[in-house]
């Protein structure tokens, strides 16, 4: 009885099985992809861009929610003005449409002021507004980034803080079984 081979490779780097004879042909074929998937792109209306672009930062948005990152980023910040420069060409523009001052929007984004629940709230509905025409946007969002933010911030910084805070704290009854 003959058994029948596997003639084709496993591509360590992609973890995927690979037809390819040599690397010529893998590396041909890509640049042929790439190509391909750059023309594609090239053909897309402002529209399509933009509907993109929001896809991808609710993605982003929503990986970042599931795991802890003990990190010091202003990932609300970062957000936002990924989602200010994405809809549009001048955050002022924004600013003007969620009635707040430029200068107020600047402050949030370069983290020397924190978002209040007022901008929040305007943040939330203007969101929802935009993802009407792009898919389905959680409301909540905005505030679960936020506070993700502030908790992550702060179980990073514990070694820093517990300390002092722990001195101040006292047990004065157990509870037993």
């Amino acid at each position: 009885m003959k058994t029948k081979q596997n003639t084709s490779n496993v591509d360590s780097e992609f973890g995927v099985d690979s037809r390819y004879k040599t690397n010529n042909e893998r590396e041909q074929d890509a640049i042929a992809l790439m190509q391909a998937r750059l023309d594609r792109m090239k053909n897309l209306s402002k529209e399509q861009v933009l509907r993109a672009k929001l896809l991808q930062l609710k993605l982003q948005m929503e990986n970042y929610l599931k795991e802890p990152v003990y990190d010091n980023q202003h990932h609300f910040s970062q957000f936002l003005q990924k989602y200010v420069d994405t809809i549009y060409s001048k955050r002022s523009d924004f600013a003007r449409d969620i009635n707040i001052t430029a200068n107020f929007l600047s402050k949030i984004i370069n983290n020397h002021r924190e978002p209040n629940e007022e901008f929040i709230l305007k943040l939330m509905i203007h969101s929802e507004k935009v993802f009407e025409q792009v898919g389905e946007f959680h409301k909540e969002t905005w505030y679960q980034i936020y506070f993700h933010e502030k908790l992550c911030d702060t179980m990073s910084r514990e070694s820093k803080w517990r300390p002092e805070i722990e001195k101040q704290v006292s047990l004065t009854k157990l509870i037993t079984k």
